[in-house]
């Protein structure tokens, strides 16, 4: 197959004597190639026999690429030849566009609105299915695990992804249906993410109700031409394609489809490190519904100024409204040029006007599986080079495609309605992403720590808000600084899944009573607590298991053994003897000899 090009580019000679190493599908690869110029790919390959292992390591990986991107690399290519000149031409994706406030529901304030949603998508959860994104290490917080293994508490050390699995078992076993999980991981994060399922039990999930999928790495592309760039002889370099990989593992592996004949109707996509999220997603689901929106992202009140997108509909004469993520380093300049002369500045409210994009989205499945269907999986993939000369033709480094999974709707062709569901900051969104010294800088210029601390610190705080909701008198601590963030003693308050799945199931279940200070209180299960006070620096952890049902009235605990926060020092800080997910936050909870009330259920 390889003799047509031999005659002009002898320097294939190499690769075509190594028969005995090349599959009739690798020399079909390698021929649709060849047509597209990629001629570098197999220049000078060594005689048979020597540095064969590394041939077929490099053959592999042509192949596994080819074999992940819909079209194979030969659309990859087309793509990305397609998106450089856009790029090299300097074109303002936003030209002609004036933003304009999406169409949205405010929830941030809770009351019968909010009442109403949660309970409207609690009932739609039975139809959903809920997707996370799970890609990262967490080599920037100093933790050299996946995140998911991550404690998002460690009172009791529960951790992201057993969270998460908790609100899934709850949820399922209260509304009688399996609800699927879907976890995307990526090459870093796969291994690891199926030892920890194994290693727990699936976290009480049963067979086949969660899928794992595991994203590939892209080409990396070295010049406007789209030649793939190399690393070396035989070496490849691959880089990340996006969080976008999810829409097309979605399909390319049937999972969507599948999904559809199971009767799911709404996709929930979450991220692997945030806890607040379920606190709001059921409220978001009932929006979805009540308002009939196709694509609806859960927000928050962006700060003008803050590294957050701004979600806006764009409005181009001739052409159909888009609602999109728009950058916050796009926002800006795009105000200036519109709207606002002033840029992206307060409103009266002390907000910007657009709603802050964080990337948890609910996706009704009828209208994504079209999009999936006309777009391959491939879903508004952009490249971002970085030019080193004027004529805007050679790159600094190697760029790649990429996609970002909230840019979905620039896809949507008929009619579809996309929606914005804001909530409390506190209450849905707090990222675990920064290592302390990072997260203290920030601290110290105004702006979100987002580390394992501050996101332990806003658990709590969202217990506290679900208990003041339920007209318990809750009286806080003041923050302290630990290694420059701040962090609130207590009441440190866990609620589990199994105790409430929304905020009228803490009404329900919680009558009056009182909890202060440097306080802890645990429920787990069928748990219901009437006039009960826990006193600061007191605990109480009552733990219902299956089929049981505990009642707690007119009680005050104020003192026995406790939890109490320890600073670690700066030796222990240093140290390996100590766990890296106490290191990335400073300090460790330690357990006095608290006995639960009821029966124990981990």
């Amino acid at each position: 197959m390889i003799r047509k090009f031999l005659e002009n580019h002898p320097e294939l000679a190499g690769f075509a004597a190594g028969a005995d190493l090349v599959s009739p599908a690798d020399a079909s690869l390698a021929c649709a190639l060849l047509e597209e110029g990629q001629f570098h790919l197999y220049a000078d390959w060594d005689g048979p026999g020597v540095r064969d292992a590394e041939k077929r390591h490099f053959l592999k990986t042509l192949a596994t690429a080819h074999g992940a991107y819909p079209g194979g690399l030969p659309s990859y290519i087309a793509n990305a030849r397609k998106l450089l000149a856009e790029a090299s031409a300097g074109g303002n994706p936003f030209e002609g566009c004036s933003p304009e406030q999406p169409d949205l529901v405010d929830l941030s304030g809770f009351g019968a609105a909010y009442d109403e949603a949660e309970a409207v998508g609690l009932k739609c959860f039975a139809h959903s299915a809920v997707v996370l994104v799970a890609g990262g290490l967490g080599e920037r917080l100093g933790y050299h695990g996946i995140k998911l293994d991550i404690p998002v508490e460690v009172t009791r050390g529960t951790t992201y992804l057993a969270h998460y699995a908790g609100v899934v078992r709850a949820a399922s076993q209260r509304l009688g249906r399996q609800i699927p999980l879907v976890i995307m991981t990526s090459r870093e994060t796969d291994d690891g993410t199926r030892a920890t399922l194994s290693a727990n039990g699936n976290f009480g999930l049963v067979d086949g109700q969660i899928t794992v999928l595991c994203q590939e790495l892209v080409p990396a592309i070295s010049d406007i031409d789209g030649t793939l760039a190399m690393e070396g002889k035989y070496n490849i370099l691959l880089k990340p394609h996006g969080h976008g990989d999810i829409h097309m593992l979605l399909h390319t592996s049937g999972t969507a489809k599948a999904m559809e004949a199971a009767g799911v109707r709404y996709l929930l996509f979450i991220q692997d490190t945030n806890g607040q999220v379920f606190n709001a997603a059921l409220a978001a689901i009932g929006a979805s519904e009540m308002h009939g929106y196709d694509f609806n992202s859960i927000a928050v009140n962006r700060i003008p100024g803050e590294a957050v997108g701004g979600l806006a509909t764009l409005v181009r004469a001739g052409a159909p409204s888009l609602t999109l993520n728009v950058e916050y380093n796009q926002l800006d300049p795009l105000l200036r040029a519109t709207v606002s002369p002033e840029g992206d500045v307060p409103d009266v409210r002390g907000y910007s006007r657009f709603p802050g994009n964080i990337n948890l989205l609910i996706i009704r499945l009828a209208p994504y599986l079209r999009v999936l269907e006309s777009s391959g999986g491939i879903i508004a993939e952009f490249v971002n080079p970085k030019f080193s000369d004027a004529a805007r033709t050679q790159f600094k480094k190697p760029a790649r495609l990429e996609t970002m999974m909230q840019d979905l709707p620039k896809l949507f062709t008929s009619g579809e309605k996309v929606g914005v569901t804001i909530f409390d900051r506190a209450w849905c969104f707090s990222a675990c992403k920064n290592n302390l010294a990072d997260a203290a800088a920030k601290v110290a210029v105004g702006g979100p720590p987002e580390s394992a601390s501050s996101a332990e610190n806003d658990f709590y705080l969202a217990g506290r808000m679900r208990l003041a909701q339920a007209g318990m008198d809750v009286m806080a601590g003041s923050a302290r600084p630990i290694r420059g963030v701040p962090f609130v003693a207590g009441p440190r308050v866990i609620l589990r899944p199994s105790f409430a799945l929304t905020l009228a199931d803490v009404r329900e279940r919680i009558r009056g009573g009182a909890i202060s200070g440097d306080s802890t209180l645990i429920l787990e299960g069928d748990v219901r607590l009437e006039n009960v006070t826990v006193f600061g620096g007191a605990t109480l952890v009552v733990l219902a298991a299956p089929g049981e049902s505990l009642a707690l009235r007119d009680l005050t605990v104020s003192d026995g053994p406790t939890f109490s926060l320890q600073e670690l020092t700066d030796a222990e800080m240093a140290s390996e003897d100590v766990p890296e997910f106490l290191r990335i936050r400073g300090y460790r909870i330690v357990d006095g000899g608290v006995v639960a009330r009821g029966s124990a259920n981990p």
